[in-house]
Order: structure tokens, then C-alpha cells, then sequence
């Protein structure tokens, strides 16, 4: 048994639970463990990306994790989801995934809700610690992201669009710690005779509490101010945009119409971008691609991870993966 006081309570993990987390305990601490074995999270959406999110958080040992999808298993969804058998086309994606996520950590709870998010009352967000939302359109994902902010729990929402993702977080006012490294010079004599002194570094690790402030999603929908290589976030507005109008994300089919292409020139000629986006718009932006599927829900979970254990510094607020360059970017928005 391994105890450690945290806000004047006494922590317990069993040994078993030890031995599980015994890695993550040695990473990032008992007092940041026990914040995640007491958490309880949302998954919203539990396609290619969903499945990434929900392996990586039921991994690191929360109490409990809960699959919200309405959704049937396509075909479309082998290519990246996991966690459902191709046997299971048809069924419902949620209840598709308990099995083997429940395998993943038999400590964790799993639990499986078939409803629409549009059918969950704002209230219904109070039982959770973390919601995290994708496959939502604005309309929904503004909904949930007020619902939470009311309540004080902390939202997050991403997606990927083939070779295209993005995670945002809305953790309201956030409190964390960050060990800062520091080198500090030292003297040292051989044999004790002070003139053979030779100067040595050695490595100090502190503990610095601090606070973040985070904006409501809505916030970074209209910006201008946009940082070099931040071209990518009009992609976002673009594809979030073409989901709020025809209820799905373009589809494979869809490829040979006009359909996204038309949706991408509202955008281009709202913020004057010319040939900008060209580039990213011919990129693949049909179905889930499952290598950015790891790496944006890679990003997403961790993420999760780190507000709920309040350990290092989260994203504040939009991460972006380029599917020209491959590789991420985090942008800060609608901050004042």
C-alpha cells in the first residue's frame, strides 16, 4: 500500500495499482496519479480519433471513462477505429468499443451511452470532470463548451479530417505546477587543497505553481490575427463549417464534386486569402487517416492527462496538424 497526503487526506493506492502505475507514479508523482483515479471523463464521438483518445486515457488510469456515440460502425470507420471488430458494422460504435477497451485497463470503468448529444440536457455535463467532444458540429460543440464552462469542467474538442486534425481546450481558469530545470555552478577542491578547485554545474529541479486563463471555443471562430504558418486554421473553419451545413464531413465520394471546394471559397474570399490555401485544400481531407488519428489523439489525450493531473503547462488553446508539412503547431486565439 502507498500513501501520500494530498489537500489534508490521506492517499491510498493499492498494490496492485501500484504496480500498474508504477512508471507514471515515478514520471509525474502519487499526488498527480490519485488527481487522475479520480477522474471522469466524457469521450463524445467514438470514431478512428475517439479510439486513440480513449486507449491513451484509460492507459494512464483514470476512474472512469464514458463513450457517448449514436453512431452505427461503418466500413469508413475500419480504417482507423480499433477498437470495434470489422464484424461489428452495423452495430452501435460505443457498445462496438467496451470490450476491448475495457481490456485495456480492467481498473478503469467503461461505461457506454447510445443517446445523441443533442438528446443530453446541459446538466447532463455537470457528472463529469473532463467532456471531450469530436464529430460535433459548431452548433453542438458551442452547446456543450457553455454547459461546461457554467460548471466549471473542463472541455476539449478535435477532430481529423484525413491527413488534417486539430485539439482544442477551454479549461476555464487553470491552476498547474511545472518543474523549471535550472544549472548551478559549483567548486569543488581535490584533496582538499582549495588552489586544484575545479568548477562543477549540478542540476536543480523546482517546483513552480501557476495559473492559465482560457477562452470559450466560440472566441477563436472569427480571428484575423493569425502567426506565420497559422494558414492551416482556415482549413478548420472550412471543414467545421461544411460539417454545420450537410450534417457529415466530405466523404470519399465526394471527391470529383464541387461540394468542399465551394465551402473552402466562402472562406477564401471572407479573409482575402487568394491562392494561401490552395496548397491545403488539394490535400486528403476524406475519411480518417489512422497514423494522424495516433498523432492528434495522441496530442489530445495527453492533454487530458495533463490538466487532470495539473502537471506541466497545457496547450493554450488551438493545436493544428499541417497535412502539407506534417507536423503540429499551437496557435493561441481570442485571447485579450
Amino acid at each position: 500500500m502507498m500513501t501520500e497526503e494530498m489537500d489534508g487526506n490521506i492517499i491510498e493506492l493499492t498494490d496492485a495499482e501500484a504496480e500498474l502505475y508504477d512508471r507514471q507514479i515515478r514520471l509525474w508523482g502519487l499526488e498527480s496519479q490519485k488527481r487522475l483515479r479520480a477522474a471522469k471523463i466524457l469521450l463524445i464521438g467514438l470514431n478512428g480519433f475517439g479510439a486513440e483518445v480513449a486507449k491513451n486515457i484509460i492507459l494512464a488510469g483514470v476512474k472512469s471513462i464514458t463513450f457517448l456515440d449514436n453512431r452505427e460502425l461503418s466500413q469508413l470507420d475500419l480504417c482507423a477505429q480499433f477498437l470495434a471488430p470489422k464484424n461489428a458494422i452495423g452495430k452501435n460504435r460505443a457498445e462496438a468499443s467496451l470490450e476491448r477497451a475495457q481490456t485495456l485497463n480492467p481498473m478503469v470503468e467503461v461505461a457506454v451511452d447510445t443517446e445523441s448529444v443533442d438528446d443530453k440536457p446541459d446538466k447532463f455535463f455537470e457528472n463529469f470532470d473532463v467532456v471531450c467532444a469530436s464529430e460535433c458540429s459548431l452548433t453542438q460543440l458551442k452547446r456543450i463548451n457553455r454547459a461546461c464552462r457554467k460548471n466549471g469542467v473542463k472541455f476539449f474538442a478535435g477532430d481529423v479530417w484525413g491527413t488534417f486534425g486539430y485539439t482544442f481546450a477551454d479549461l476555464g481558469k487553470h491552476d498547474f505546477v511545472e518543474d523549471v530545470v535550472q544549472s548551478k555552478k559549483i567548486q569543488s577542491s581535490e584533496a582538499g587543497e582549495p588552489a586544484l578547485a575545479k568548477v562543477k554545474f549540478e542540476t536543480i529541479t523546482t517546483t513552480v505553481k501557476k495559473s492559465i486563463t482560457f477562452v470559450p471555443f466560440e472566441t477563436i471562430l472569427d480571428t484575423c490575427d493569425l502567426p506565420r504558418d497559422g494558414e492551416p486554421y482556415y482549413l478548420l473553419k472550412i471543414l467545421l463549417n461544411y460539417r454545420e451545413k450537410h450534417g457529415h464531413d466530405p466523404l470519399p465520394s465526394e471527391r470529383d464534386t464541387d461540394s468542399l471546394k465551394k465551402e473552402a471559397a466562402v472562406i477564401i474570399d471572407k479573409y482575402k486569402l487568394g491562392d494561401k490555401i490552395d496548397h491545403l485544400i488539394c490535400e486528403n481531407l476524406y475519411a480518417q487517416i489512422s497514423p494522424v488519428c495516433a498523432i492528434v489523439g495522441g496530442v489530445m489525450a495527453q492533454e487530458i492527462i495533463k490538466t487532470v493531473s495539473q502537471k506541466q503547462s497545457p496547450h493554450n488553446n488551438l493545436f493544428l496538424f499541417n497535412p502539407d508539412t506534417m507536423c503540429g503547431k499551437i496557435l493561441c486565439l481570442g485571447q485579450k
